[in-house]
């Protein structure tokens, strides 16, 4: 039987040695080399961020509240402004029983939240006295201000708002204000023979009534 034709073996590579590729090698061109003398280039630095617009606290108030409001007292509507959503009207303080009984009766103010003051000392009007108003009628606030200074006297408001018999009691007892027309102005928290007044800004709250917390409490005042 003749012998079947063998296919030819692959010729060996010897151990060690890597086949010969067809394919001529290609060339990389060497990196080239820094330049040590020139000067580094430093990075661009970030651009500034743009300044944010100021914030805008208080802006003038014209509403209609206002026109009517400015149409009855004229003059006597000293600054109307809206602070964070909140109407502010500045009156004169001579007029302030006058326009306080008009809120009350033609604008439904009827419910007197607070009264109170800010001293500012270097301000020839140094007190700001403060009424916060409701109307349930209208679900509405108003803020009411007026000016005095250190000797001018604020007209009461017990006869517009019962509950500012304690308010201005409070506020003449921490401040000193004197509400002309009050029925019974005395302290309310303090001593009525305590000298100064708490929440002026020139009270030296390490001083105090030194004399009277000697006499009364027997120690020395800051023990």
């Amino acid at each position: 039987m003749a012998d079947e034709p063998k296919e030819p073996k692959p010729s060996q590579v010897p151990t060690g040695d890597k086949p010969v590729s067809s394919t001529p090698p290609v060339s990389t061109p060497s990196a080239k080399p820094a330049d040590a003398s020139a000067p580094a280039v430093p990075p661009k630095p970030a651009a500034a961020a743009p300044p944010k617009p100021p914030v805008v606290l208080q802006t003038p108030l014209d509403n209609e509240f206002v026109t009517r409001f400015r149409a009855k007292f004229g003059a006597a509507l000293l600054e109307a402004i809206e602070d964070r959503k909140q109407a502010i009207l500045t009156v004169d303080r001579a007029g302030l029983v006058e326009i306080a009984r008009h809120l009350r009766d033609a604008e439904k103010f009827d419910m007197l939240s607070d009264l109170t003051a800010v001293d500012w000392p270097k301000r020839e009007k140094r007190f700001d006295v403060v009424l916060n108003l409701y109307s349930f009628a209208k679900n509405e606030r108003l803020r009411l201000k007026v000016w005095a200074s250190n000797t001018e006297e604020v007209p009461s408001v017990v006869g517009v708002w019962p509950t500012a018999n304690w308010q201005e009691r409070e506020v003449f007892d921490m401040f000193g204000i004197i509400f002309s027309g009050h029925p019974d102005l005395k302290r309310i928290l303090l001593p009525e023979e305590w000298q100064g007044y708490p929440l002026r800004k020139d009270y030296d709250i390490l001083q105090q009534d030194t004399a009277w917390v000697r006499e009364n409490l027997g120690i020395e005042s800051g023990q």
